[in-house]
């Protein structure tokens, strides 16, 4: 590999990183948050809403920048939109602290769209690999945010506004080494129709968008309410924590290798089926058996949604014939998939409290794992996208 190779590939693994820690180191210091800012409950949840939202509504953005400054500039205006979202938001009051949160899930947004178009641009022969090894380094980000940023706190003697503010760095350093792509010129495909209008009229993007939307629900369910079904099983907050850790550094292993072995296929349909069931799996452990092996239960859970993931942004990358149409596609099942995505843990947590305990919302929850099945065998079918002029 050539030292420009190398340094392409540090360079998207960096990025990578920096896409979940800002969504992701929230949840621990809410307690701290919600004292210091004077948030209700409510409120403080609003910050993880609005960030998901902002995920759904701000990912068309990405092919109308892409065609005007081209895929990697769009990345590098990205990581420093991210850079100025985290430090905003740790300013003074309420309307500030939504106001960064929107700031920085936008150029998430943006930036989770782009990657994609990114991978097949530099290595269109290497997709599986490099899409595995950004997918994991998204999902390491994640829980790296999640473990660390008490310990974090508690060795620096910062509160929570001087921890957030830190989330800056990564994605300043990320900036700084990404920098040397944007010199030069840059690859503009040539001018015509809209992107999204074209890749709307292909039934691939439908099947790739439901599938996405669903796997993500399931993801975000299990993300914001697995801790508290443990909490309601009888087990201490330490344990339910270590399990949530557990399964989601599981999912690093995952994100990491399918994808090699599903991008040597034509079809995707085996990695895929296999991946919703161990979800479905996971789903049913907690369901009948919360207190039993409950780490058997997180391991398997891992597997299925690192995968699933992981085959999500493979699927995107591969059906397209051209980086300008993975970005379009990756708009479209990436907006419309966090939308459906953000509806998922409101809707559980609705389901648990008019039911009076969580069999209800699992028992759902395992019906969404059997509607990603279904949507599922559809996107991992050998398909092509054809070519998208910007």
């Amino acid at each position: 590999m050539s030292f420009r190779s190398a340094l392409l590939v540090a360079g998207i693994v960096l990025a990578g990183l920096n896409l979940r820690p800002a969504i992701a180191g929230v949840s621990p210091l809410l307690d701290e948050i919600m004292t210091d800012v004077g948030l209700s409950p409510a409120g403080a949840g609003g910050i993880s809403t609005v960030m998901v939202i902002c995920l759904g509504v701000f990912g068309p953005l990405a092919p109308l920048l892409a065609r005007r400054i081209g895929l990697d500039r769009t990345l590098l205006a990205g990581l420093l939109l991210l850079a100025l979202g985290v430090v905003l938001r740790v300013l003074d009051g309420a309307p500030v602290l939504y106001a960064g949160s929107a700031v920085a899930a936008t150029a998430i947004a943006v930036m989770n769209v782009i990657m994609p178009a990114i991978v097949k641009q530099h290595f269109p022969h290497r997709l599986n690999l490099l899409t595995g090894v950004y997918s994991s380094a998204i999902v390491g980000g994640a829980a790296g945010a999640s473990a660390l940023v008490i310990p974090l706190e508690n060795a620096t003697g910062h509160d929570w506004r001087g921890v957030s503010a830190l989330m800056a760095v990564p994605a300043l350093a990320a900036a700084l080494l990404w920098l040397p792509q944007v010199f030069g010129r840059q690859v503009l495909p040539p001018r015509g129709p809209r992107p999204i209008r074209a890749v709307l009229r292909s039934r691939v993007t439908w099947q790739v968008t439901a599938w996405m939307g669903l796997q993500s629900a399931t993801f975000y369910i299990m993300l914001t309410w697995l801790p508290k079904i443990f909490l309601d099983a009888g087990l201490p907050a330490d344990q339910a924590g270590y399990l949530l850790g557990l399964t989601t550094l599981v999912q690093v292993a995952a994100t990491l290798g399918v994808p090699v072995l599903a991008g040597r296929r034509a079809s995707q349909v085996p990695y895929v089926m296999a991946a919703g069931v161990l979800t479905g799996l996971g789903y049913l452990g907690v369901l009948v058996a919360p207190t039993t092996v409950p780490w058997l239960w997180m391991i398997v859970l891992g597997i299925g949604q690192g995968a699933s993931f992981a085959l999500a942004l493979l699927i995107i990358a591969l059906r397209p014939a051209d980086p300008a149409a993975v970005t379009a596609l990756s708009a479209v099942a990436q907006s419309l998939g966090y939308v459906i995505a953000a509806l998922g843990p409101l809707l559980f947590g609705y389901l648990g409290q008019v039911s009076g305990g969580w069999s209800v919302p699992l028992a759902a929850g395992l019906g969404v794992v059997g509607a990603q099945l279904v949507t599922g065998w559809f996107a991992g079918r050998p398909a092509t996208l054809g070519k998208v002029n910007l």
